[in-house]
């Protein structure tokens, strides 16, 4: 099955009824998927002038309480940006699926890219947090896809699938399995308010329809859902809120496979340059090198970093110019070299071997 085609069944397996979008290369074969897919099952395909309308077209189907989607790549992305942020701050759950392609701009709209990586954490303007899963296999599009819908509805917040136009377009043999797990909202209880946090800092759900009255604003509001934006305590306690309530579960959310904690020399990788990473930890068969998959990068796990008692250094290759990295600095007091590529050729292997050996013998970067 082609990586786009797993995305697409992922969202139906997840229970997906809802799905618009606007065709950008190389995300189209999802929408193209579920366009063929959703009128027999009951749900509902639009095609939408832009991705700005795409984007505010999910959000008003989540509130109708129906799991609801939308696929694009780099431009659209950035045409998402302002809903993105209005999902954010009104605790709509909505999965959006970006199979990424070389930028700036129109780019390289056929190549391969992973240049949207800071921009899905910090593409919309204030202070905020999100989820982001990163397949690395076709048989991955298929589950982190269907694993999406679960995050969007447990946290309250858009989650996203950031593939890559390799992962997107490439064909591999997969298991799909007879069900998958869901996880839906918590039902909004009948003596709280609509944006009245629980323990884990989540409001409950209750979607139009269900008789009860919710303002849903982009404007800082109050646990009624109705504005109070000249408010510096309100909107201080709000804004954290929304952070805190993934930042605080990110041990959590984390999901990520770990081989060789002993090495010396640690990848950490993510999508398609996994693929690379896998063949050279097995063709060099050292006990001194090793790596760090990381199935879902966003929030960023940091813990993670400090499971390597021995590391020397940590090689990060990603297909932009050094996102991943410069996070990994932040947390880290070894060398981070960055093996960030772009022009939509993958590292080759002897790419990354070149970069231990130079290690070995004493070389920084």
């Amino acid at each position: 099955m082609q990586g786009n085609i797993a995305c697409a069944e992922g969202a139906l397996a997840a229970g997906c009824t809802f799905f618009a979008g606007y065709p950008i290369t190389p995300s189209t074969e999802v929408a193209e998927h579920m366009a063929a897919k959703l009128p027999k099952r009951n749900g509902c395909f639009i095609q939408m002038e832009d991705e700005i309308a795409s984007m505010a077209a999910i959000i008003g189907a989540a509130w109708t309480g129906v799991r609801a989607m939308t696929a694009t790549s780099g431009p659209g992305f950035s045409l998402m940006m302002e809903n993105i942020g209005y999902a954010v701050m009104s605790e709509t759950p909505c999965v959006l699926v970006n199979v990424q392609r070389g930028g700036p701009s129109t780019g390289q709209p056929t190549m391969a890219a992973q240049g949207d990586m800071m921009q899905v954490r910090f593409g919309s303007h204030g202070d905020f947090s999100i989820i982001a899963l990163s397949p690395s296999t076709v048989q991955e599009c298929f589950e982190l896809t269907a694993e999406a819908f679960n995050l969007a509805d447990r946290f309250r917040c858009p989650v996203f699938v950031m593939a890559d136009e390799v992962i997107g377009h490439m064909r591999e043999r997969i298991t799909i399995p007879d069900s998958v797990q869901i996880v839906r909202t918590k039902p909004l209880k009948e003596d709280m308010l609509p944006f009245t946090p629980e323990e884990d800092l989540i409001p409950g759900f209750a979607a139009f329809g269900t008789g009860r009255k919710i303002p849903v604003t982009g404007l800082t509001h109050n646990e009624k859902g109705y504005p109070d934006s000249t408010n510096p305590a309100r909107h201080d306690a709000l804004v954290r809120r929304l952070v805190d309530k993934v930042e605080n579960a990110r041990n959590q959310i984390a999901d990520f496979e770990i081989v060789n904690e002993d090495a010396e020399y640690v990848f950490v990788c993510y999508g398609s340059p996994v693929r690379t990473v896998q063949e050279v930890v097995q063709r060099t068969k050292t006990p001194g090198t090793g790596y760090l998959k990381l199935r879902i990068v966003w929030p960023f796990p940091e813990d993670l970093l400090h499971r390597f008692p021995n590391v020397k250094a940590f090689i990060v290759p990603e297909l932009n110019l050094g996102m991943i990295s410069r996070e990994i600095e932040r947390h880290v007091c070894v060398p981070v070299i960055s093996a960030g590529k772009i022009g939509g050729d993958l590292h080759s292997p002897d790419e990354l071997i070149a970069i231990v050996e130079r290690l070995r013998s004493g070389g920084a970067s």
